[in-house]
């Protein structure tokens, strides 16, 4: 190697590292956005706004949520992976936008990792199974019994086509034999709303959107979806022990950033969003919620991230889930 090169070089990437660590303590020098790419009231903005306000609080620059629906996820993420890696516009994300997405949509304009700098996990979700007050079923046994006396007549809805709800109402009904008619909404509240008033006659969602309901009477839960129990409803049997042995369904949510958002940047946001989720109050209320706070590493996250798109992969090409 050149002599100058021998001795500039080394000078050359111990500054840029050093430009790095400077960049990183300045963050954040002014407003963060977190991206949510569904409507408001469902658990990917509930989440984002617990993390988005102890930020706040934390690093005095507001975080706002800004909430860019429909094309289920895809909208809001494809926003998020254009725009510039600053570490000043960040995405809430999905197994349903960076596990299933990829699978599903051939022409997206993004990627689940090449497009994103995954930060950290925030939560694991469990999805319920729930229907309106008016279905004649009080458990899963006999709702597959009633979905086959009435086939092609009761409907479930989910937040989009291709998110985890739709996929996990797919997979019971492939595990079942059954024929439900899936109606698309742009996000839970919606589905929410039309159970609740009787529109809709079951879904399998994301747990945090509707605990609270059924707590209060208003829909009937009949299983959680995962292969273990959730801790926040421990009396509610999973899918699988009601008679759908092998069944297993849930949903994350973690923070990324736009690829090439520098990686000290990446790793204060992942050491922040870790600290934050280990605060006494935030682990109650997402608990409360019926999620399981996680945390972790970037490495940690873009692993899962990794494993998910080759799980969903697989369940769509058995469920036969074909594109729109």
């Amino acid at each position: 190697m050149n002599i100058f090169l021998r001795v500039v070089m080394p000078g050359c990437i111990a500054l840029a590292a050093a430009g790095q660590v400077l960049a990183a303590d300045a963050y954040p020098s002014k407003p963060i956005r977190i991206i949510v790419a569904y409507t408001p009231a469902g658990t990917t903005d509930i989440l984002a706004r617990i993390i988005g306000q102890k930020m706040t609080e934390s690093w005095g620059q507001p975080v706002i949520v800004e909430n860019r629906p429909g094309a289920a996820g895809n909208i809001g993420t494809e926003l998020a992976a254009k725009s510039t890696p600053d570490g000043y516009t960040l995405l809430m994300g999905t197994s349903g936008t960076h596990g299933i997405n990829v699978n599903l949509y051939r022409n997206l304009s993004w990627h689940s990792l090449r497009s994103f700098a995954p930060i950290s996990l925030v939560a694991m979700v469990p999805n319920i199974m729930v229907v309106n007050n008016a279905v004649p079923v009080k458990n899963v046994k006999e709702l597959i019994a009633y979905a086959k006396a009435n086939r092609g007549k009761i409907n479930y809805g989910s937040p989009g086509y291709g998110s985890t709800a739709h996929l996990s109402m797919e997979l019971f009904k492939s595990m079942t034999g059954t024929d439900l008619v899936h109606i698309p909404y742009k996000g839970s509240a919606g589905v929410l709303a039309d159970v609740m008033g009787g529109q809709i006659s079951v879904t399998i969602d994301n747990m945090p959107v509707y605990l609270p309901q059924v707590q209060a009477g208003k829909i009937r839960a009949l299983a959680v979806s995962p292969a273990k129990r959730s801790p926040a409803a421990p009396d509610l049997p999973t899918i699988a022990e009601s008679g759908v042995p092998g069944y297993d369904s849930g949903a994350w949510f973690g923070l990324l950033a736009p690829a090439g958002t520098q990686k000290a940047i990446v790793d204060k946001l992942a050491i922040e969003t870790s600290r934050i989720l280990k605060l006494p109050d935030v682990s109650r209320r997402i608990s409360e919620l019926g999620a399981d706070p996680v945390g972790g590493t970037p490495q940690q996250f873009t692993a899962l991230i990794k494993s998910e798109i080759a799980k969903w992969a697989k369940v769509i090409k058995e469920a036969n889930v074909e594109l729109q």
